[in-house]
């Protein structure tokens, strides 16, 4: 095309082979921008900042990209900051829901390494809160050189209890009751969970944040990402994350236990444990001083 349609004279008589070389890393270009188009459209990629190394900040269930707002400003003027929402949450393309592609946690670990082709991205510290965790430590089993660091905040790699040896924190039927009342009352379960999963009583905001965002997801998709997380079991996975990984844990949260933050501690081969003052599941949220300065001295004492 390009020789076909220039002034004569301008390019030189080259050889077709070279020509097609040509037209190959133009159409090349050509897909990577409309991959990258694709993507960022999917789940409403935000871009901040700039430097030489990359966050991404990954939501937990029922979530999107402004839970980490109180977060964020301080990390953009130092660091490139990259958001999404996955699909069914926030702003993504609920059309480009696939019930099948996302009956495990696996589908969600593939959107990361997508966003991560598509912006190019590699060596980058991952945020990940609650399910998220998980999620981007499956996506660094896959591909770890898209991932310099993990940092897992409230992780859990199974909810239900696994007695004699593993405390997950809750049994089968208190699960299933509650994937039950999802189902036949969204409302209600999301009034009900979210004061359960934010604590912090004495402001009544942080909870009615949260349940606003249940609410604002759809049900239906809502039920399968429960069942994807709280029904999973990846402790099997633990060991093969040769991802460095920070593990924060709340001292008091009704979701994932201390129990569980020592586990995931004791069966990640490169991890180190922080247990925060901050109550609750959601510290991002309801301590964020308190959580910049744990993610501060970790990215102090790891990146150089």
């Amino acid at each position: 095309l390009i020789q076909r349609h220039a002034p004569k004279g301008i390019f030189p008589a080259l050889p077709q082979a070279m020509w097609g070389f040509i037209s190959r890393i133009s159409l090349g270009v050509a897909t990577m921008t409309t991959l990258r188009e694709t993507i960022c459209r999917r789940h409403h990629i935000t871009e901040l900042g700039s430097g030489p190394r990359t966050l991404v900040f990954a939501h937990g269930f029922g979530c999107d990209q402004s839970m980490w707002r109180d977060v964020v400003p301080a990390y953009q003027d130092r660091f490139k900051v990259v958001l999404f929402d996955f699909i069914g949450s926030g702003h993504s393309d609920a059309s480009a829901y696939d019930p099948q592609r996302y009956a495990t946690l696996s589908g969600y670990a593939q959107d990361v390494l997508d966003i991560c082709e598509a912006l190019d991205l590699n060596q980058t510290v991952f945020v990940g809160h609650s399910a998220s965790a998980m999620v981007g430590a499956l996506a660094s089993v896959s591909q770890p050189e898209r991932f310099a660091h993990l940092v897992m905040v409230a992780p859990s790699p199974r909810y239900i209890n696994d007695p004699p040896d593993y405390v997950g924190g809750f049994n089968r039927a208190d699960i299933e009751g509650m994937l039950d009342m999802m189902q036949h009352n969204f409302v209600g379960w999301a009034d009900a969970m979210a004061p359960v999963i934010m604590k912090n009583d004495d402001r009544p905001q942080l909870k009615q944040t949260l349940g606003a965002s249940f609410c604002a997801m759809d049900p239906a998709i809502a039920l399968r990402w429960a069942r994807a997380i709280f029904l999973a079991d990846n402790r099997a996975d633990l060991p093969k994350v040769t991802t460095p990984s920070l593990v924060v844990q709340c001292s008091d949260d009704a979701i994932a236990p201390l129990a569980v933050g020592q586990y995931m501690h004791a069966h990640l081969p490169r991890s180190e444990l922080k247990v925060m003052k901050a109550t609750g599941h959601c510290p991002h949220m309801s301590e964020p001083d308190e959580f910049i300065g744990v993610l501060d001295q970790y990215l102090a004492d790891h990146l150089r």
